[in-house]
């Protein structure tokens, strides 16, 4: 996801709210339970959990425009991007590098003949075009996200992914270079993608082994009732965490006018919520990720909310050409070359260093590992050390890598620290390095992609409102 909109995706997700009831009850009945905060997502219910399944297409999808081209002549980048540099990743790599961790990207598929990526993205599975096997890129999104996670190094530029030498699992979720026109006319989708096809995604790339799931996909809408699909997306994410000890990370999301993002969170009492952000919404058993800026902020468009674990720079990104064989810093939109930020890129920097300390201390559990990101994070200076729009602060690699957490991982394995000075890095100085352009052509057309699969969710949702409700989800 990003402020241009690229970001595909999930259904919103949304809460029930209780009215507490009008009448006083005797006092010698029980009282009733206090209402959900809007905030807080539903109980997990795993009547709701699907068995592993190959992957295919759910209907058939068909092009809606060409695919993305490149528009970089695969011209150098000359500067580091500033938040590798921030985040002293290179230092970090002393440590660990990712190697034999199997990181798995749920986006639009991520191109597997990127040189930086080459001989390491193994095919998980494909929701749109079942064929292509996840390691085909309409998009470019899915691609720009695993070179922000596990790019190799660039020896010309410098440029450096968060773990460079991590497998990376690559399933295409979504795309909106197809659609599909129901011949009944119930269920037109002017894009690829639905909230139960993320929840089978996480599902099979945790039967497929991977220890690390990026999710840079992220839907709002004001707090309702969750669809079935969003309570198979919850149980889905709450068995990977719980039962199969996988760390999950995603976006927090954007403020976008188009899409469900459309207010922040910004009143007084951040547990009551203007907008619910789906997955971060299931913050117990994810790491949801901010967006932060050079300049120390929290980026403008990032989402707020109780459910924000921590941040990572999440503007001006360098990353993959995802149709080229270098790197871009700009994408196409409405004809002319927009930086690339979002949380989308946020949180593949967490989940790459995710994958770090999950090379580096083997025996620590997924939640051991959320907690390590979380204390060892650049806290914000409110008295508990986190706040509704960082969560916990600026992630720190190097820390992560090597502080001693013993009242948290009583009894694990851990390897030998060094002593070390841990603040992140210096900011990288103001830049005139011009904008390289990734995106270019009929497929860069991916504007509207979020507010599809919102509006093809919502319908959806209504429809289901005037029917019964189905015990467990079909979508």
């Amino acid at each position: 996801m990003r402020i241009r909109k690229i970001a595909a995706l999930t259904a919103a997700a949304v809460t029930l709210v209780t009215a507490p009831g009008a009448h006083a009850q005797p006092s010698t009945t029980t009282p009733a339970a206090p209402a959900r905060l809007n905030s807080q997502p539903p109980p997990v219910d795993r009547s709701f959990l699907r068995a592993p399944e190959p992957p295919v297409e759910d209907v058939d999808y068909q092009p809606k425009t060409q695919c993305i081209t490149s528009n970089t002549g695969d011209r150098p980048i000359p500067n580091k991007p500033w938040g590798q540099m921030q985040l002293r990743l290179e230092e970090a790599h002393r440590f660990a590098t990712g190697k034999d961790i199997k990181l798995a990207i749920i986006d639009t598929g991520v191109n597997k003949d990127h040189p930086r990526l080459q001989g390491r993205v193994v095919a998980g599975g494909d929701y749109v075009e079942t064929e292509k096997r996840g390691v085909s890129d309409c998009d470019g999104h899915g691609t720009e996200v695993a070179g922000v996670a596990a790019a190799s190094r660039d020896e010309a530029t410098g440029f450096v992914g968060a773990a460079p030498e991590a497998t990376v699992l690559a399933f295409r979720q979504t795309s909106n270079s197809f659609k599909f026109d129901d011949p009944k006319k119930q269920d037109n989708r002017p894009s690829a993608g639905k909230v139960g096809t993320l929840a089978k995604a996480i599902v099979s790339a945790v039967d497929q082994g991977a220890r690390v799931i990026n999710i840079s996909l992220t839907a709002c809408a004001p707090p309702a009732e969750p669809s079935s699909g969003e309570r198979e997306l919850q149980a889905a994410i709450s068995w990977a965490v719980n039962d199969k000890d996988v760390v999950i990370v995603t976006a927090a999301g954007n403020i976008d006018p188009d899409s469900g993002c459309q207010g922040q969170n910004d009143g007084q009492d951040p547990n009551r919520v203007n907008v619910v952000a789906s997955p971060p919404w299931y913050a117990d058993d994810v790491l949801s990720v901010a967006s932060m800026n050079a300049e120390g902020g929290v980026s403008p468009f990032s989402v707020w909310g109780p459910w924000v674990s921590v941040a990572a720079p999440g503007e001006n990104i360098v990353t993959l050409d995802p149709a080229g064989k270098g790197l871009t810093n700009a994408n196409f939109e409405s004809g002319r070359p927009v930086p690339i930020q979002g949380t989308s890129f946020a949180s593949p920097y967490v989940a790459g260093v995710v994958a770090l300390v999950r090379e580096r201390f083997p025996d620590l559990t997924a939640r051991q590992v959320m907690n390590r990101i979380k204390s060892t994070a650049q806290h914000p200076g409110n008295p508990n050390g986190r706040d509704h729009k960082i969560g916990y602060g600026m992630i720190n690699p190097v820390a992560a890598l090597t502080a001693e957490l013993p009242l948290e991982e009583s009894g694990a394995k851990q390897a030998a620290p060094e002593q070390l000075i841990t603040n992140l890095g210096p900011l990288n100085p103001p830049s005139s390095t011009p904008m390289i352009v990734a995106l270019s052509g009929t497929g860069a057309g991916v504007g509207l992609l979020l507010l599809t699969m919102f509006v093809v969710h919502t319908v959806n949702r209504n429809r289901a409102r005037r029917l019964p409700a189905p015990k467990r989800s079909v979508i």
